[in-house]
């Protein structure tokens, strides 16, 4: 599977945090952490930490991603490249917000 497909079935190539990092660009780093900022209701979120190379690359990763996600920790845990490696993906309550309001990581997982 690409590697720039996340542990949840997200494309990380389509990120804007990644695509920011990429490209060295603090504009859409600004953009990126409002817009987080605003959907996680935090303050948290600040240009400095939007900085990522996709959660199952090497290099840097979001915080969140990195050490918060329940879903990355799970997978990783496990051992699993995805989460479409465990047999109980398809019910899973951990990958359940992402892939029951995202087709595309669904589709990505083959659930």
């Amino acid at each position: 599977m690409n590697n720039l497909i996340a542990f949840c079935g997200l494309n990380c190539e389509t990120c804007e945090a990644r695509i920011a990092t990429i490209n060295n660009d603090n504009q859409l780093r600004c953009q990126v952490a409002d817009k987080w900022s605003k959907m996680n209701n935090t303050d948290q979120i600040t240009p400095d930490t939007i900085n990522c190379e996709g959660c199952r690359t090497g290099g840097v990763k979001f915080y969140y991603c990195s050490h918060l996600c329940p879903i990355r920790q799970c997978a990783s845990q496990k051992g699993f490249s995805t989460c479409a490696d465990c047999n109980k993906a398809s019910t899973c309550q951990i990958l359940s917000p992402i892939v029951s309001t995202n087709n595309d990581a669904k589709n990505n997982l083959g659930l």
